[in-house]
């Protein structure tokens, strides 16, 4: 069952309320999961029970993300504010240095993380930060093709794509190797997550400046990529390897930029093996 959190941060106009929604099952070491851009935490219901079954998971919505409302006025979008915000959270919870797996956006955040030393280990799938100009200018104008198709697309014609594998395809093709494994329902409800982001923009803008150029030491670190990213090509996992060379690269097979749902148990063996 979903449920909220608020917590206090500090804004240079003084504390800020910032309230998450997350959803939490399973026992074990506490595991934190973080969605990309334009996403909600239902992007990991593929894994969830399957890492319940060794850790207490915690999957949230990033602030302005699926049901998690806004920052208010005075935070931004952008890492040296969510990355702070994510350990208040963790305090909120009374999570003491959880492992942390995180997908895209997610993926990016996960390693900061782990830089500041607020959790204990660290899996990122497909992170952003490790793109060259031209990577990234490819990718965040696709993500805003997908946004601008999002929010324009009548919901009836989202339901009635999603009845099938051609349109569920056309709806998710470009996150997903295997889109049509994905239900229809949750093929709906990400569309709408995305359309309704109200993080989504001002996110997008603080990333034009991102890159991931530092070491993560002192942590177990995996980067996974999958081999049919079609949003962060792959040559950026060897990128990610040359800047945190004790990190563990892994490929995954037949997978693409959201590799949750194209393959649960591979995925899932990821993330429990690097969070021992």
């Amino acid at each position: 069952m979903a449920a909220t959190v608020s917590f206090s941060v500090p804004s240079p106009h003084g504390p800020r309320t910032v309230t998450v929604s997350y959803a939490r099952v399973g026992a074990g070491e506490p595991l934190l999961l973080l969605h990309g851009i334009g996403h909600h935490r239902q992007a990991w219901d593929p894994v969830v029970d399957i890492l319940a079954t060794e850790r207490d998971v915690i999957a949230v919505d990033l602030p302005g993300f699926g049901a998690s409302p806004a920052l208010p006025d005075g935070l931004a979008y952008d890492v040296p504010t969510v990355v702070p915000a994510l350990g208040s959270l963790c305090r909120a919870l009374e999570i003491d240095r959880p492992h942390v797996a995180g997908n895209s956006l997610g993926g990016l955040l996960a390693l900061e993380l782990g830089r500041e030393k607020l959790v204990r280990s660290v899996t990122a799938l497909s992170p952003a930060g490790f793109w060259t100009p031209a990577e990234r200018r490819y990718a965040f104008a696709v993500l805003l093709a997908m946004r601008h198709a999002a929010r324009r697309m009548p919901l009836p014609v989202v339901e009635r794509l999603s009845r099938t594998a051609a349109g569920r395809t056309v709806l998710t093709s470009t996150i997903y190797a295997r889109p049509h494994r994905r239900s229809p329902e949750a093929v709906v409800a990400e569309t709408l997550a995305l359309a309704r982001a109200e993080g989504f923009a001002e996110t997008l803008r603080a990333g034009t400046s991102v890159r991931f150029t530092e070491d993560v030491p002192g942590l177990p670190v995996t980067v996974a990529w999958g081999t049919r990213d079609r949003l962060l090509v792959r040559r950026q996992g060897v990128r990610a390897k040359q800047i945190v060379p004790r990190a563990r690269l892994v490929r995954l097979p037949g997978c693409g930029h959201v590799p949750m749902n194209d393959d649960p148990a591979l995925v899932a063996r990821v993330i429990l093996d690097g969070s021992r």
